[in-house]
């Protein structure tokens, strides 16, 4: 990504962070009432994630599951995950929960657009070129987000959820993520926030062979 481009996608996430913190405020004040009325805990939920350079950072999503939840497994399974509270699902369903991470992009630790920070232990499985994916910044949204839109419904159809992300989801996203690093600029950022508006709407998309 050239320098200028660099200096663009900065400004994009700069601008746009700001701007959506301010115009969300009402939808985040709704969103924090919900949670905390519903079930003991905070309004956010907080994730040691990898970033730039294999940095860590801490993730912020609203609070979706009740407290303690992510002791049992950090993969979630589509409606049948009895950890998910009510309010949970509605916001998990329109991504709500991710609204939060406007934050980590006022911060620096994330951009709108790239791959999807993960967590340490399934970073740790990565190969040589996937570990090409930190050298940029993680985003909220990317092409890869946009197939895997329902990932935890996917993942309640498998017999083994644990094997079936770190065999076949993980791979798979990570592949169309190297397909955005070759790709990146601020013009196709744009593109990637607008098709994944459109997806949050109920439009779907088919995946690339």
């Amino acid at each position: 990504m050239r320098y200028l481009d660099r200096i663009a996608k900065r400004i994009l996430d700069l601008t746009a962070s700001f701007v959506g913190l301010i115009l969300f405020l009402p939808v985040f004040t709704g969103l924090a009432i919900a949670i905390v009325m519903e079930s003991k805990g905070g309004v956010f939920f907080r994730q040691k994630r990898v970033g730039l350079d294999g940095q860590h950072f801490n993730l912020l999503k609203f609070r979706s599951m009740f407290i303690a939840s992510e002791q049992k497994s950090q993969i979630t399974v589509g409606d049948r995950d009895p950890r998910i509270t009510k309010v949970g699902y509605f916001i998990r369903k329109y991504k709500l929960d991710e609204l939060a991470q406007l934050w980590n992009v006022l911060l620096g630790e994330m951009s709108l657009v790239g791959p999807r920070p993960e967590v340490p232990r399934y970073v740790a499985l990565y190969t040589d070129e996937q570990k090409q994916l930190l050298s940029i910044k993680p985003g909220i949204t990317d092409l890869a987000s946009l197939y895997y839109f329902e990932e935890a419904k996917i993942l309640a159809n498998a017999e083994d959820p644990e094997e079936a992300y770190v065999n076949e989801v993980m791979p798979d996203k990570l592949s169309y993520s190297l397909d955005y690093l070759s790709k990146r600029n601020v013009g196709y950022d744009i593109y990637l926030i607008v098709l994944t508006i459109f997806r949050i709407a109920g439009f779907k998309f088919k995946k690339m062979d």
